[in-house]
């Protein structure tokens, strides 16, 4: 498909109303844009496939919903820095900044990097955005060992005053989902929402008071990754296997 034909697609999925409905229910502004739910675009990625030319010259048309298409569409592994560093600045809403960083940015070898770099920017979607890359990569990184989420957490403990909407719900969301990693990431998030809890600042007493409601509960799922250590089959081997001799 080239593009030309998505363009035609996305005029045909067009529907002004949609840009209302989406900016009154959801908080979504956005220039540019035709109209089209998210759920549309999903099915016209199905279609494309991965495409990196297409999904540049989606980009470069500026229409909304085309940017997004392009994150869909493009290889993570063949994203550069620059790359990221130049769309970051474009977002305009939570709907594409998500969009770019679970999937997409979320899955490149730059994203751990831009992540703690981007959760100091000024910018509320581009620090937005280093946190939601901190928030899916628990879901992204499956075998990486605690170390590196671990580093998340003083990070979020030292931006979590900022009282921004996008940004406190994208440091909950990172630090809920550090917390449900595995049991022992799950501690070490509870303490840091403990110690966020006491600071004078409302955002971080929301922060940190609704991941411990969701941390705390007796049923939170758990992913268990890395699973070699934390699925029930490796932890019930560990327990049963004989102890060596000194």
């Amino acid at each position: 498909m080239n593009l030309q034909q998505v363009i035609t697609r996305l005029q045909a999925l067009a529907d002004p109303e949609k840009i209302v409905i989406k900016e009154r229910k959801f908080g979504i502004k956005a220039q540019n844009s035709l109209g089209v739910y998210h759920k549309d675009l999903k099915d016209l990625t199905m279609e494309i496939g991965r495409d990196n030319n297409l999904a540049h010259a989606l980009f470069e048309t500026g229409i909304y919903e085309a940017r997004i298409l392009c994150s869909k569409i493009y290889d993570p592994m063949c994203i550069t820095e620059g790359q990221m560093d130049q769309w970051v600045m474009t977002f305009e809403n939570w709907e594409i900044c998500d969009s770019f960083c679970m999937g997409f940015f979320t899955k490149s070898k730059h994203g751990l990097a831009k992540a703690f770099e981007w959760s100091e920017n000024e910018h509320e979607f581009i620090k937005r955005a280093g946190f939601v890359i901190m928030a899916a990569y628990g879901f992204a990184d499956k075998t990486s060992g605690n170390e590196v989420f671990e580093q998340f957490l003083p990070v979020i403990e030292r931006e979590a005053n900022d009282d921004r909407i996008y940004v406190k719900k994208a440091i909950n969301w990172a630090l809920r989902n550090v917390g449900k990693r595995n049991i022992d990431l799950n501690k070490k998030a509870i303490l840091t929402a403990k110690r966020i809890l006491v600071t004078d600042s409302k955002p971080a007493k929301w922060i940190a008071t609704n991941a411990i409601a969701e941390l705390e509960k007796p049923d939170v799922h758990i992913l268990d990754y890395p699973r070699h250590i934390y699925s029930p089959k490796a932890c019930k081997s560990m327990i049963h296997s004989p102890r060596r001799r000194g």
